[in-house]
């Protein structure tokens, strides 16, 4: 897939408001569902429906259930070769499944939905490095 094509997709979701488990490009949208549009935009049909989740999903559980989709459908990549439109899934703590997703803008900036917020470009600071658990890439068009 060209990642400057996901890039721009993603650029295409900002200011749209969080919405939990909406993907509706300017009406609502969490994390999961920012890359399940960009999907949608850059694939057609999504590879699989998410199950309901509560916002606590990640919390309740110990699967992590963010990063087995992930591999189901994406390509692992090494979290030192950051680029465009990398998926990127953080955890909250060390011993707690992946929660959040965001795409790479740059290997220093990314592009995510989170709670009390519209989507947003950002900063990918120390504060999300020291978080970030998995990267995965986009598979080539074919998939």
């Amino acid at each position: 897939m060209d990642n400057d094509r996901i890039v721009r997709l993603a650029r295409g979701w900002l200011g749209t408001p969080y919405a939990h488990q909406a993907s509706l490009k300017g009406v609502g949208c969490d994390c999961l569902g920012l890359l399940r549009g960009v999907w949608r935009e850059a694939y057609g049909t999504e590879p699989e429906a998410p199950p309901p989740y509560a916002p606590d999903w990640a919390e309740a559980g110990a699967d992590d259930l963010l990063r087995a989709a992930g591999e189901r459908h994406l390509i692992a990549v090494d979290p030192a070769e950051i680029g465009p439109g990398a998926v990127l899934l953080f955890r909250w703590r060390p011993h707690l499944p992946a929660k959040h997703a965001a795409i790479a803008v740059s290997p220093s900036r990314m592009i995510h939905a989170q709670e009390g917020a519209v989507v947003s470009e950002v900063a990918l600071s120390p504060w999300w490095r020291r978080r970030l658990a998995h990267v995965f890439r986009f598979p080539e068009r074919d998939a």
